[in-house]
């Protein structure tokens, strides 16, 4: 791993390439990059040209704020990575999520968003700067991922320097815009959290080269491959998903399976199924793996839920476990997740995430249910 480190006269130089069990305290800048000719390069820093660059400001601000934190090093992947040597590249790139974890700070630049000085007797300045926040750039590309998740200290900036806040204390809106769990941002292993469930964290960001959706996730899946570079997406997500089923399979999971019942549904005895639809629903619905969704609408009374039950009973040897919410109301829908609850835990006393839950909280049920 290379370093940028402070020199005496306030500027910055590439360090040499540390092995891993002697590399020093540093910080580390999370960003979303600007156009190939705005950022600094490892070639630029070389040459000496880095400052001719818009993107050499934000470089800047991490060394300047690492300073701060009383760090001597800091590290910046625009140019501490040599990306013309290919095995450097890939080394870096499967190596990323552990260099994010083990920063001492994460600096999170977002160039989008501004700190304006704020009136105390005027709240609209604060307002303004959450929801340019809530809407920025950073939060919609697939490498940040990783980046918010990764490191313990994550802190956020704007875009003339100011402090916004760090994960902890951003973390209701920063869950509210990823979807993401305060557990998995917090820090919890991240298998705890299902493959699929980490699938949909990543499911709407962006990458510039089509394979990075699938190389930005080594970390979140803990896995290595090597880079094939115009392989296209649909192939290295492929790999992406073949690697993490054979790491999978050394791994002993409980079965997940829940009997199909339709009991506590009423049904009608001659139901004349919508052929059409049906096969609409089973097409929409089977696929990767990833989280699929079906909204059936239209006035009541046409056999809006009779169809779904049609879909259920045809499918359901497709399904570990298949699960009816009432969701007239809100407290319906948090019974309908206690009713759930206690249909797993008949089948598997000592579920993971169930058996030690209190039953009649029925936030940390809900919470319960969706991580088992």
């Amino acid at each position: 791993m290379r370093l940028l480190e402070h020199n005496n006269d306030s500027e910055f130089s590439l360090t040499q390439d540390f092995v891993s069990s002697k590399i020093p305290e540093y910080a580390i800048l999370s960003h979303t990059w600007g156009a190939d000719t705005e950022e600094v390069t490892y070639r630029d820093l070389i040459d000496g040209t880095r400052k001719n660059k818009v993107g050499y400001e934000k470089i800047r601000f991490c060394g300047e704020q690492a300073r701060r934190d009383g760090l001597h090093y800091f590290w910046v992947d625009t140019c501490c990575i040599d990306k013309s040597n290919n095995n450097e590249l890939a080394e870096a790139i499967n190596s990323m999520f552990q260099w994010y974890h083990n920063a001492a700070k994460c600096y999170v630049y977002l160039p989008d968003v501004s700190l304006p000085v704020i009136d105390i007797g005027d709240m609209s300045d604060q307002l303004l700067w959450e929801m340019a926040f809530r809407t920025s750039r950073w939060f919609t590309r697939g490498w940040t991922l990783q980046e918010l998740i990764a490191p313990t200290s994550v802190e956020f900036f704007s875009k003339n320097w100011g402090p916004l806040g760090d994960k902890k204390s951003l973390e209701r809106h920063i869950c509210e815009i990823t979807r993401i769990p305060s557990k998995a941002l917090r820090g919890s292993h991240l298998a705890e959290f299902s493959a699929t469930e980490r699938m949909s964290w990543a499911e709407t960001r962006q990458t510039t080269r089509e394979e990075d959706m699938a190389y930005s996730l080594f970390g979140i899946f803990n896995v290595h491959m090597p880079l094939i570079y115009g392989e296209g997406r649909v192939n290295a997500v492929g790999r992406l998903r073949e690697a993490i089923d054979r790491k999978e399979k050394g791994i002993k999971y409980e079965n997940f399976s829940i009997p199909f019942s339709l009991s506590t549904i009423s049904e009608i005895e001659h139901f004349v199924a919508r052929e059409d639809e049906l096969r609409y629903i089973h097409e929409a619905l089977r696929g990767d793996g990833s989280r699929r969704t079906v909204v059936l609408y239209g006035l009541g009374g046409i056999g809006k839920t009779q169809l779904a039950i049609a879909y259920a009973k045809r499918h359901k040897d497709n399904y570990s476990a298949i699960f009816w919410l009432n969701i007239k109301d809100e407290d319906s829908l948090k019974q309908s997740f206690a009713s759930v609850a206690k249909q797993i835990l008949r089948e598997y006393p000592s579920a993971r995430w169930l058996s030690s839950v209190n039953m009649k909280n029925l936030d940390e049920v809900i919470d319960a249910v969706k991580a088992w």
